[in-house]
């Protein structure tokens, strides 16, 4: 049994396809089909039933894909501890759409010029995928906001940030000077899909006040969000960090009176796997961000 069997059995069960697979891998479709054969003959059962669009584990598969990630999750981590400098190797790093886009850039960047010989790999995906992820060794460090409920993964706060009132330039409640939560009770609301943790946030905050947000509009994206208040679609409440990338005149932004809304962002990571010196500087590098740029202020 080598590593590269187990890789490309791995990519064949994540892809239920040989032609997918291989593809992604950069081998033969026949040269993989002969990877997978072997190894079936060598642990004496098959892995995968063919079938006519698709491929999918068998009993003995779904066995072998947990004992096969684990193997490989070791084999990574005893290379990443041996070639430990501090200075080179790759940090993969994962975050919620309601802050890739505003928070990773600048401190991408700035990581980059520290680290030169640091490879940065980004994704971005919802809380409940990058959790997994996490857990599965896919991502050194997930961005996520509470609330969280995740087993055997460790939860560190970076910052608390508030969440700002908007709504189209030409709506009522543009023109007033104070608006406290109860003024914003009577108005629709437009907010990212169930799937997002932006939403329980706006939901726990109004439940807090006694309402609950009647939800005209379900997006997945937060700029969509924007447009659709731009549009008179209804109000909403976004995370400050968003409205500083916002030039646009057909919204405006306003901070509540009172008890304000917020948000508390985290970083997430695995602390059963071994995690590099690099890896390790960068969490560090998170926690110094967010003091420097005075934890996005509202305004």
């Amino acid at each position: 049994m080598e590593i590269d069997q187990l890789r490309s059995f791995l990519k064949v069960a994540e892809e239920g396809s040989f032609t997918r697979a291989a593809s992604e891998i950069g081998l033969s479709q026949s040269a993989l089909s002969r990877s997978i054969a072997r190894l079936e003959g060598e642990l004496g059962q098959p892995l995968f039933e063919r079938q006519t669009r698709k491929v999918v584990l068998t009993d003995a598969g779904r066995v072998l894909v947990d004992r096969a990630r684990k193997i490989l999750l070791m084999v990574d981590d005893v290379r990443t501890e041996i070639g430990d400098d501090g200075q080179s190797g790759r940090v993969r790093i994962a975050a919620i759409p309601t802050i890739a886009p505003y928070f990773l850039p600048e401190c991408l960047q700035t990581f980059q010029k520290r680290f030169p010989q640091s490879q940065l790999i980004v994704q971005e995906d919802t809380t409940e995928n990058l959790l997994k992820k996490v857990a599965d060794g896919e991502v050194d460090i997930a961005i996520a906001a509470l609330p969280i409920v995740a087993k055997y993964l460790e939860v560190e706060p970076l910052f608390e940030e508030e969440l700002l009132l908007v709504c189209g330039a030409q709506h009522p409640l543009a023109r007033k000077k104070t608006i406290r939560a109860l003024d914003i009770e009577e108005y629709p609301f437009v907010l990212l899909g169930e799937a997002h943790c932006l939403s329980d946030n706006v939901i726990a905050f109004c439940r807090q006040k006694s309402f609950h947000p009647v939800s005209v509009d379900r997006t997945s994206q937060l700029a969509m969000v924007q447009e659709l208040v731009s549009l008179g679609h209804g109000i909403s409440l976004v995370p400050a960090m968003a409205r500083q990338r916002d030039t646009s005149k057909s919204r405006v932004y306003r901070s509540l009176a009172g008890q304000k809304p917020s948000r508390t962002v985290v970083m997430v990571s695995n602390p059963y796997r071994y995690l590099s010196r690099l890896v390790r500087r960068f969490q560090e590098h998170l926690k110094e961000e967010p003091a420097a740029r005075g934890a996005w202020p509202a305004s």
